[in-house]
C-alpha cells in the first residue's frame, strides 16, 4: 500500500535512536529518548490550506525535527509512519 499526502500533509518514518553514547556506553531499549529525527518520505502538493496559500519547503529524503507529540501515527505494511503538517516540522537536519 501506498501513502500519498494531502494538502500540506508530510509522511516521514523516524529515525532509530543512538544505541551508544558518545562516551561509548550502550544504551537499553528503556533508557533511549522518544527519536526526534525523521525522514521525509512522500510531502502533499501543498496549495490554499485554511485559506492561505501554503508552498511545500520540505523534500522527500530531508532529515527534519518535528514536535514531539505531534501528527498521526499510522502502521502500513509494518512499517510505522507519521503523517504531520508541514508546520509542525521545526527544522530541517543538514
Amino acid at each position: 500500500m501506498k501513502l500519498k499526502p494531502l494538502a500540506d500533509r508530510v509522511i516521514i518514518k523516524l529515525v532509530e535512536a543512538e544505541e551508544t553514547t558518545k562516551g561509548g556506553i550502550i544504551l537499553t531499549g528503556a533508557s533511549k529518548e522518544k527519536p526526534e529525527v525523521a525522514e521525509v518520505l512522500a510531502v502533499g502538493p501543498g496549495g490554499v490550506v485554511d485559506g492561505k496559500d501554503v508552498v511545500m519547503t520540505v523534500k522527500v529524503g530531508d532529515k527534519v525535527i518535528t514536535s514531539k507529540y505531534s501528527g498521526t501515527e499510522v502502521k502500513i505494511d509494518g512499517e510505522e509512519l507519521t503523517i504531520v503538517r508541514q508546520g509542525d516540522i521545526l527544522a530541517v537536519v543538514e
